[in-house]
């Protein structure tokens, strides 16, 4: 590293990539390179106006976070009905060729899909199937436009039908029979005539091989998981406490690439409204009371150890109260704070960190750092798995492994279970709340490394080894995986990785495709 390059990047020794305000230290973080270069706010909807009276109102319902949008999925029969001729071919390849059969499969497909949602670990809601011949018939179809995905039953009929479908769905998948039930046409030529349309290379846009399905049901549910965890994370509203950013990216590039590329919609929370909300809520007796009952339950859990002041939890939760009602005034479903090392703690008497914890295993999705590189891979899998999800730093990877680490995680990391946790001071400020959340070793798990330019997701499946304690941020885990360790270390771009429970692949590669984002998985 050259001296010219110390100079214009200088190391700072907090966490978080903050610089650039009053309240923290001078220079940048070993993850900085940010804000001096991005600043604060890319243009967006400001949250304004708001007071605690409201927002402590807003706050006093249901403290879960949303649900999850059900999937709405159209199943289209594609049939003919020939009539014979004589001394000539009349009918082609399949074993639907009359009405009867035709309404014998839309209640075997009724059967399947009704079966595919009782298994969902996903909210579905699966349409009557309907059959159709020709446009005429298609015309009759009402609610193709409305819905999230539709199944097209290929079982005859002609390749003009699968384009006006197309044209019209949001998310098209085509399903072919071998063995499953009557056998369909279009599993001898949807790749030829339709997919190639008579040639050797890929012709049809937004439909490809992936898109298509011989037989298995299993191979309908896990795509059908992707799109539902896709169209819960296009669009979503999302509150930047300071202003999104990026990590080491010019000013509102990646921020307005997400308005772009995902329909984000950023409310920005200044600093100085979320300090008259915390005074307030501080001033307010019965939420205090509320901050400091809620902490005491928590403590009590016996999965849970106290290393750091009481008064930092206390203020902790009164913190995850204050944001909570702002959530809740915006009509949000994530939350992330920028700057959160140094301008959040004078105000809060605390850190963010717990309270982050607290907002993900309450079903909301949230993160610190305010960093838009990794916030929709977060998102995304975060809808996908149903589950909250772990924005981590990555280490270099070696021997099989790799340490992922930052001072705040999820404990309800399975979306069920709160997983043993010590509850002590920040790292790299020794002050606050931060959890070492103790995660499971044996677990699976789904790894992304996004790019800064929004085109490239590299994705690792590993299994935590160990949860060590080491003098780097508080919740830590050692991961194994199995693809070269220099293989990853050459492909890896971006710097923030995003971390789940399970194995997500391919749901995330299907997904990723939907919106031009090329999915590399190095231990497929």
């Amino acid at each position: 590293m050259t001296s010219e390059h110390i100079d214009r990047h200088p190391i700072r020794t907090t966490c978080c990539p903050c610089g650039g305000h009053s309240h923290s230290p001078a220079g940048i973080s070993r993850r900085g390179f940010l804000q001096s270069v991005s600043g604060a706010a890319a243009v967006g909807t400001a949250l304004s106006g708001l007071t605690w009276s409201a927002v402590s109102a807003a706050e006093a319902g249901d403290r879960a976070g949303p649900q999850r949008r059900a999937l709405v999925v159209r199943p289209i029969l594609t049939y003919e009905t020939p009539t014979p001729r004589p001394q000539t071919s009349w009918r082609s390849w399949g074993g639907i060729q009359t009405q009867q059969q035709a309404e014998e499969e839309l209640g075997r497909i009724q059967r399947e899909l009704n079966q595919i949602k009782q298994r969902a670990d996903f909210p579905m809601e699966v349409l009557k199937p309907v059959g159709i011949r020709n446009a005429q018939d298609l015309a009759k179809v009402t609610d193709l436009k409305q819905a999230d995905v539709c199944i097209v039953y290929a079982a005859g009929a002609g390749m003009n039908l699968f384009d006006e479908i197309g044209k019209q769905s949001k998310n098209m998948m085509v399903f072919c029979r071998h063995k499953s039930g009557p056998v369909y046409l279009w599993y001898e030529i949807i790749s030829p005539r339709y997919l190639r349309q008579h040639t050797d290379a890929l012709k049809v846009q937004g439909l490809d091989d992936g898109d298509v399905i011989v037989d298995s049901q299993d191979e309908i549910l896990w795509r059908l998981r992707a799109l539902c965890g896709l169209q819960n994370t296009l669009g979503t509203r999302i509150v930047a406490l300071g202003g999104p950013a990026a990590w080491a990216q010019p000013r509102d590039v990646v921020p307005n690439k997400v308005r772009d590329k995902w329909k984000f919609d950023i409310q920005t929370l200044s600093y100085p409204d979320l300090s008259k909300l915390i005074k307030e809520a501080m001033a307010d007796p019965t939420a205090m009371k509320l901050a400091k009952d809620r902490a005491t339950s928590y403590l009590n859990d016996a999965g849970v150890t106290l290393e750091t002041k009481r008064e930092f939890v206390d203020n902790a939760f009164l913190l995850d109260q204050v944001f909570r009602g702002v959530l809740k005034k915006a009509d949000c479903q994530a939350f992330t704070i920028n700057e959160c090392m140094g301008t959040i703690m004078p105000m809060s008497q605390t850190t963010a960190c717990l309270t982050l914890t607290l907002l993900n295993d309450a079903r909301y999705v949230a993160f610190c750092e305010s960093d838009f590189v990794v916030i929709p891979s977060g998102v995304l899998l975060a809808n996908i798995s149903g589950n909250p999800v772990f924005l981590n730093d990555p280490t270099y990877p070696h021997d099989g492994m790799i340490t992922l680490a930052h001072c705040t995680a999820p404990r309800r990391m399975n979306g069920r279970d709160l997983e043993a946790a010590r509850i002590m001071t920040h790292f790299e400020s020794d002050y606050g709340a931060a959890p070492k959340v103790e995660m499971k070793k044996g677990q699976v798990v789904t790894n992304i490394a996004p790019d800064f330019e929004l085109k490239r997701w590299v994705g690792v499946k590993g299994e935590i080894i160990d949860a060590p304690f080491m003098d780097v941020c508080r919740s830590q885990i050692d991961v194994r995986f199995t693809c070269d360790s220099k293989l990853l270390a050459e492909r890896m771009p971006g710097f923030h990785w995003m971390t789940g429970y399970g194995d997500y692949m391919k749901e995330l590669g299907y997904a990723c495709k939907k919106v031009g984002i090329t999915w590399e998985n190095l231990t497929a």
